[in-house]
């Protein structure tokens, strides 16, 4: 649909890197989505707070994009302006003793970083194909712990100003941070627990192993579908509800784990999100639990019905 020229001069004035009609299916791990009207980079904080401010003053939606491993993208894409961070805002130094890194920063890149250097702490960051952005949004972890066992504390940009919040600012619990409306993170700060560096390593390769005999990492998808509920496990569930190897289109319930939805070719948004909504109400009839989605819906969803 597009930006109006006004917004448009405005990012340019700005002296903001940005691209028109962008399609995002490139970007998301589902390899799925329409296109986003802009796509605008950020390289710094001053850059980042000058896009909320733009946004704002032309009532423009921003949306900031990380690396899409838990988004599912409409097919009908992303009104507004999708922010992506790089540059500064990508990268990770060590800053008195702490580790700073830019929320544009993937994972994998925070720990190659970490192993490289003996920082050690960051160990749940392992197999979680995001950024450090997305981590602390969603307090992301595994069984060898969560984003905020370390962290120290994290720059926002909000309503066009930067704040620094720290974990109990956030409330943080199990994949759930709470965030100031309209946040959108900019660096996160770790602290290195000082543990030994080689004994890190070697768990963070054991249970990388683990991870990629039990999880179907060959086919695109968003990784775990849905949270835990207390006390199961969503993929137990799912299974045990026959789920496994359920299809429409080229969107599956992954036959090697059932907590994963892949596109096994040629899926669009839609499939995916029906296979979705199909796991939840099959699962709630079945068993009475009402699962939980780790995956966020983005973009035009207008007129979506249930089950169509």
């Amino acid at each position: 649909m597009g930006l109006s020229s006004m917004v448009t001069s405005a990012l340019g004035e700005a002296g903001l890197r940005f691209e028109a009609d962008v399609p995002l299916g490139k970007r998301t791990y589902w390899r799925v989505g329409g296109p986003a009207d802009a796509l605008v980079f950020a390289g710094d904080l001053g850059e980042l707070c000058a896009v909320q401010r733009i946004a704002a003053a032309h009532g423009v939606p921003l949306f900031p994009l990380g690396a899409a491993s838990n988004l599912l993208v409409s097919d009908a894409g992303v009104r507004g302006i999708v922010v992506v961070l790089d540059r500064e805002l990508a990268d990770v130094a060590l800053e008195q003793g702490d580790i700073a890194a830019g929320a544009g920063t993937r994972l994998t890149v925070l720990l190659a970083r970490a192993k490289k250097h003996g920082w050690t702490g960051l160990e749940w960051a392992a197999g979680i194909p995001g950024t450090v952005g997305g981590a602390v949004r969603m307090n992301a972890g595994s069984v060898l712990g969560e984003c905020k066992d370390t962290l120290v504390d994290v720059v926002v940009a909000v309503g066009g100003e930067a704040r620094t919040l720290t974990p109990s600012d956030l409330n943080m619990s199990y994949r759930t941070t709470h965030l100031p409306d309209g946040a959108v993170v900019a660096i996160a700060r770790f602290r290195p627990t000082g543990a030994d560096a080689v004994a890190s390593d070697a768990r963070v390769t054991e249970f990388l192993a683990k991870r990629k005999a039990t999880q179907p990492l060959d086919l695109p998808s968003c990784g775990s579908t849905f949270r835990n509920p207390p006390g199961d496990a969503a993929g137990r569930l799912i299974e045990a509800s026959g789920l496994k190897g359920f299809a429409i289109g080229g969107a599956e319930v992954s036959t090697k784990h059932a907590n994963f939805v892949v596109n096994v070719g040629g899926a669009t948004a839609t499939d995916i999100r029906r296979v979705i909504e199909h796991v939840e109400d099959t699962v709630f009839a079945t068993h009475g639990v009402h699962l939980e989605r780790e995956v966020i819906y983005a973009g035009a969803w207008d007129g979506w019905v249930r089950g169509r």
